[in-house]
């Protein structure tokens, strides 16, 4: 999670990341006058003076709405033109490997492609750079030879850029790609702005055309004076009217928003905070980009390669998005169309490529049609993640039904509804008689695959009694036929009927187009093909007794390094929310064919996830592993043809190691150093990885792991990692670090504080600074860069 984005005082994404509802407080107005002239006019009868003052405060907010609420528009075509113009370039970039004996082929004229080398014309990039006036002064070259070889040039031209695909590369050095990230990021804060407040935007503008006219009387003395009673009675309640709705829409933060938004309106987003928040939220920018322009994607893969009466019916559902604040990617948008035109479906697309906010989106849609009530159910390990996506990519409510405080939350959600998020494990407590969901959404359905168990049973109850339900799984079906089913038969059991082995066994695209009625899955490779390698998510969790228990014992203890392994401190790997996720995210991903690197700071970390992960886990590496036995640990998870999961130390294997096979890394627990992450991250993130790699962060919510983020923060880690990435950093990483000391007091001492009440408690030799040394690795144990580089 990203907080605190800011360009030069102005946010980026228009309002704060983290989004936690669509009424959170706002910032104070950016407005011209230092104050409101006035907050409530309780005087009979306003003066001129007061009644101009507040027309004139109005016309401003008026001006700042209507901007804001044509910003998008105007971002759009911004990001057209940036777009055209790094699409050229990278044109040319193409063509300027295009030697010029080439044209020959296209004009079938015998063109003097000789003198154009002569006169330093050597590639068909720099014919178009040169136009006609510059070959036209080469020796030889007349103007009917010109035209020639422009003609040529340009049908190769339009070839390249037909069969380009498209890519914002890492490289703010480009003025092209620099414009077109900057005007993305506009785009991203308008849109974000006009979505959010747009009922306020319209009441507002509504309110200041109905009582303007009436209101404008009460600035004129003379009339004023000579107007009959009723008549001024009437100006001085508008003037009143108009007062009450600018205070109440500057409360709302409505204001504050168009000001920032006006304000990049005047100026672009600064280039290295457009960079930092491209490399944090790239999927976000090429969502933007995808809905602006083609970038060149696969159709076909976009659509699941569906049946073509099937695909007409998608395509024809409408997708209402004025209550999503995400930006959709052209398959995205097909998902969520997909999922309401079948009603009742399972959506397996690969693990990475959004599934939740395509549901959301589905939900978000439902409810701009009146709909009210939703319910998710998923494991417990992602609940938290889930009520945060919903209040990140929509303004829908959300609300997590689950605990002891299970019945009054639930009682809640009947009266106000919303999104009500539940576990497999709470969803069968429910009581039936509270409101049928417009949607069912039930993540990691492979959960629910074996019909006799009770949580199974309890699903089948709640998806009876809806008439849209949505399962969601990356885990691949095609070779789990009976599993699938299963969960075909809680959807549409005629369609499970006609699903036998035979359709597995003759392959994947025979299989989808079997069920292709209840079953949509798209692969990375498909869709995701212009993206970075480079895909964060950061999983948020919540204890459970066990690992709360033994994080509250830290706590007390005043231990920095036991509270950050506190979430892995129990007796049993079931009984971490921690290693559960864990678990979940390596069978996901080894099911799909990629292997996995784990990494923690902690050796006894080390050997709980590898008993947890069983014959999935291989390794670990240690510090108390030998170099050669290193390598040949490492050398045989590469040669495997069986996806694993490496677990190993993050001060031995995320650093002089090549772990490029591996395109999924987990993050046990936030790193001191934010130059440690990035290092681990860089040893499946590199020069020869040709897979889109998947970086996990496991976290748990109002802990150490909280505040870790807080403080080191997004920003320092991503210009730790790309910024400052030059000689000087990579010898000095510490030089850019936050020091280990001061975080571990800050952060000791406020969670005594939140946890215990009162003054922090100090621990003698366990306690916050000397903790961060306690439990590190010797030298004589860690690899050390020079025994081993890659």
């Amino acid at each position: 999670m990203r907080r605190g984005d800011s360009v030069a005082g102005r946010s980026i994404r228009g309002t704060s990341a983290r989004r936690s509802s669509p009424g959170s407080p706002a910032p104070p107005p950016t407005s011209p006058r230092s104050a409101r002239p006035m907050t409530a006019l309780d005087v009979p009868r306003p003066t001129p003076d007061q009644a101009r003052a507040v027309v004139a405060r109005a016309d401003e907010v008026a001006a700042l709405l209507s901007g804001l609420a044509g910003a998008p528009a105007r971002f759009r075509e911004r990001v057209r033109t940036a777009f055209g113009s790094s699409q050229q370039d990278k044109v040319l970039g193409e063509l300027s490997a295009i030697g010029v004996e080439r044209l020959r082929e296209v004009s079938g004229e015998r063109l003097r492609v000789g003198r154009l080398v002569d006169g330093g014309i050597t590639t068909v990039g720099d014919v178009l750079r040169a136009g006609p006036a510059g070959l036209e002064r080469l020796p030889g070259i007349g103007p009917q030879t010109a035209t020639h070889c422009l003609a040529a040039a340009a049908q190769i031209a339009h070839a390249v850029q037909e069969t380009l695909r498209f890519r914002i590369d890492d490289a703010p050095g480009d003025p092209f790609t620099t414009g077109l990230v900057q005007a993305l990021a506009g785009l991203d804060a308008a849109r974000t702005a006009a979505t959010v407040h747009r009922q306020l935007v319209v009441t507002f503008l509504e309110g200041h055309t109905e009582h303007r006219v009436a209101a404008q009387e009460a600035t004129r003395a003379v009339r004023t004076f000579f107007s009959l009673p009723a008549r001024r009675r009437r100006a001085a309640d508008a003037v009143r009217d108009l007062a009450r709705l600018v205070d109440d829409t500057e409360r709302s933060g409505a204001v504050a928003a168009a000001g920032r938004v006006a304000a990049l309106d005047a100026a672009p987003v600064d280039a290295f905070e457009a960079w930092t928040d491209f490399r944090a939220r790239s999927a976000t920018y090429y969502a933007l980009l995808d809905d602006v322009v083609d970038i060149g994607r696969d159709l076909q893969a976009t659509e699941g390669h569906l049946p073509p009466e099937l695909l007409a019916r998608v395509n024809d559902q409408p997708l209402d998005q004025t209550l999503l604040t995400a930006s959709l990617r052209g398959y995205q948008v097909f998902g969520a169309r997909y999922a309401l035109a079948q009603r009742r479906t399972i959506l397996g697309d690969e693990m990475g490529l959004g599934k939740t906010v395509q549901a959301i989106a589905a939900m978000a849609h439902l409810a701009a049609d009146g709909a009210t009530h939703f319910l998710v159910v998923c494991p417990a390990s992602v609940m938290t993640s889930w009520v945060r996506e919903v209040r990140r990519h929509s303004t829908l409510r959300s609300l997590d039904v689950h605990g002891p405080e299970r019945a009054e939350e639930a009682a809640q959600w009947a009266r106000e509804g919303g999104v009500a998020v539940t576990t497999f494990e709470q969803v069968g407590l429910l009581p039936l008689d509270l409101p049928a969901p417009a949607m069912l959404v039930v993540d990691e359905a492979h959960y629910v695959k074996n019909p006799e168990a009770k949580r199974s049973q309890a699903v089948a109850t709640w998806a009876g009694r809806t008439e849209r339900v949505l399962f969601l799984t990356g885990t691949v079906m095609e070779n789990r036929v009976e599993e699938f089913r299963r969960l075909v038969a809680y959807l549409q059991p005629d369609v499970a009927e006609q699903v036998s082995a035979a359709h597995g066994a003759a392959g994947a695209e025979r299989f989808r187009l079997a069920v292709a009625p209840v079953y949509l899955r798209r692969n990375q490779e498909d869709v995701l093909e212009e993206l970075p390698e480079l895909v964060q998510v950061e999983e948020w969790e919540t204890f459970g007794p066990a690992d709360g228990a033994a994080y509250r014992a830290a706590v007390s203890e005043g231990s920095f390094m036991a509270m950050r392994r506190a979430a892995y401190a129990v007796d049993h790997p079931e009984d971490s929310a921690k290693v559960r996720r864990l678990v979940e995210l390596v069978e996901e991903a080894t099911g799909n064919g990629r292997k996995v690197v784990v990494f923690t700071y902690f050796r006894d970390v080390v050997d709980l996830v590898v008993r947890a992960l069983g014959d999935l886990a291989a390794g670990p590496l240690t510090g108390s592993v030998g170099a050669s036995a290193r390598q040949t640990v490492l050398d045989d998870f590469t040669a495997s043809p069986v996806p694993r999961a490496l677990v190993s130390q993050i001060d031995v294997g995320g650093v002089g190691v090549n772990l490029q096979a591996a395109s999924v890394v987990i993050l046990c627990e936030p790193q001191v150093k934010p130059t440690t992450e990035a290092q681990a991250v860089a040893r499946a993130h590199r020069m020869g990885q040709v897979r889109t790699v998947q970086v996990h962060r496991l976290l748990v919510a109002d802990t150490v792991d909280e505040r870790m983020v807080e403080i080191l923060g997004t920003k320092a880690r991503l210009f730790d990692a790309y910024a400052r990435r030059s000689v000087l950093a990579d010898a000095l990483p510490g030089a850019v670090d936050v020091s280990e000391a001061r975080l571990a007091q800050t952060i000791v001492a406020a969670e005594q504080a939140r946890w215990l009440g009162g003054a922090p408690v100090a621990s003698g030799g366990a306690g916050a600074q000397d903790a961060v040394v306690q439990d590190a690795p010797t030298d004589d144990d860690l690899w050390g860069a020079q025994s081993a580089q890659p």
